[in-house]
Formats: C-alpha cells, sequence, structure tokens
C-alpha cells in the first residue's frame, strides 16, 4: 500500500496482514474519495474520526494531507501495534489518538464532534445499517460535517434520512451523510 497524496505521498507501507481481518481501500477509491474532499474541507483545520481503522491507510492519507486532530479506532490488536508504529515513524504521534477498543462502545461514549468521519467496517458486518443511525443518534457530526461510510453493494443506504449521495468505484461503495438542513427541521 501507499499514501496517495500531500507530504508523505508515495510513501508505502507493507503491513503484516497475510492473516487480518481487514480489506484495505484500494488507492483508486481512495484517491477519488479524496479528490471529492479535498474540494470541501482544508485538512489542516478540520477534526477526523477514523472508525473500523484496520491497517490504518486512511488515517495516513489524512495526516499526510495536514489533518492535526485525527481519532482511530480499532479493536484487532495487531492493526492498531501496526498503526502506532506507523504513526511513530511518520512522527504524528500528537496529531492521532488511537483507540482500541469496538467501535459500536466508542460511538456510545463519545462526547466529541467531528467534522469528517470515515468508517470502513467489514462489509458483511451485521450491524452495518445501524452505523448510520449511531453517528447521528450520537450528534457526532459538526453542523457542516460529513460521515462516509465504505460498504459492498449489498447494503443500501439510500433510505436513511441523512443520505446524501452514493459513490462506486469497481465493488467499493462509499455512502455519504450529513446533518440535515435546518430548514427541513422545521
Amino acid at each position: 500500500m501507499r499514501i496517495i497524496g500531500g507530504k508523505f505521498k508515495g510513501k508505502r507501507f507493507s503491513p503484516p496482514a497475510d492473516k487480518w481481518p481487514t480489506r484495505p481501500t484500494t488507492d483508486f477509491a481512495r484517491e477519488a474519495l479524496f479528490n471529492i474532499l479535498n474540494n470541501n474541507f482544508y485538512f489542516d483545520e478540520i477534526s477526523v474520526l477514523d472508525l473500523f481503522g484496520g491497517t490504518g491507510s486512511m488515517t495516513f492519507e489524512f495526516i499526510s494531507r495536514g489533518t492535526e486532530d485525527l481519532t482511530y479506532v480499532e479493536k484487532y490488536y495487531p492493526c492498531v501495534q501496526y498503526v502506532k508504529k506507523t504513526i511513530n515513524e511518520l512522527n504524528a504521534e500528537d496529531d492521532v489518538q488511537i483507540i482500541r477498543g469496538d467501535v459500536f462502545r466508542f460511538l456510545e461514549g463519545c462526547q466529541k464532534k467531528y467534522d469528517i468521519i470515515f468508517a470502513d467496517p467489514p462489509y458483511q458486518l451485521p450491524t452495518i445499517d445501524i452505523l448510520p443511525h449511531s453517528i447521528f443518534e450520537q450528534q457526532l457530526l459538526k453542523e457542516n460535517g460529513l460521515f462516509i461510510l465504505e460498504h459492498g453493494n449489498q447494503t443500501p443506504f439510500s433510505l436513511h434520512p441523512n443520505f446524501s449521495e452514493e459513490r462506486s468505484y469497481g465493488n467499493t461503495f462509499f455512502s455519504f451523510f450529513k446533518n440535515k438542513e435546518k430548514n427541513d427541521e422545521e
């Protein structure tokens, strides 16, 4: 895998993931996603939450682009250890809070609001459909924030009240969710 943009662009990293339960987002899909985000956010001014962070590819992309307020959540211990090691190599320890734990428990207790929340759960996760509800029920997005859920084609999210759009890149789907407009609530 490699970092596709920012100050670490081109840096390659090889997680020892032969038997890890991870599926890193492809370079092609990450590049397309960051092209969208680049037009809407100043990376050095935002807070980011990376759920089901896995090998850290999304976390590393945000760090490379200047994000200094990032939270990574993953329960698989080898992934967490690998991300800690890589964050140290990037000299970004002050920019990233690394949390080893269950994502849904983290969300229940989270008190912070984020500009971007990215989630890349296992596509077959039985509770993937409740993830958007959890994010909005806990009010974890800032007013103009964006929740991005990576998923396969088997779970449509277009009926969720906060759904904005879906983009597909091969077998990778990104569903985008936003806070409701104030006019919609009145």
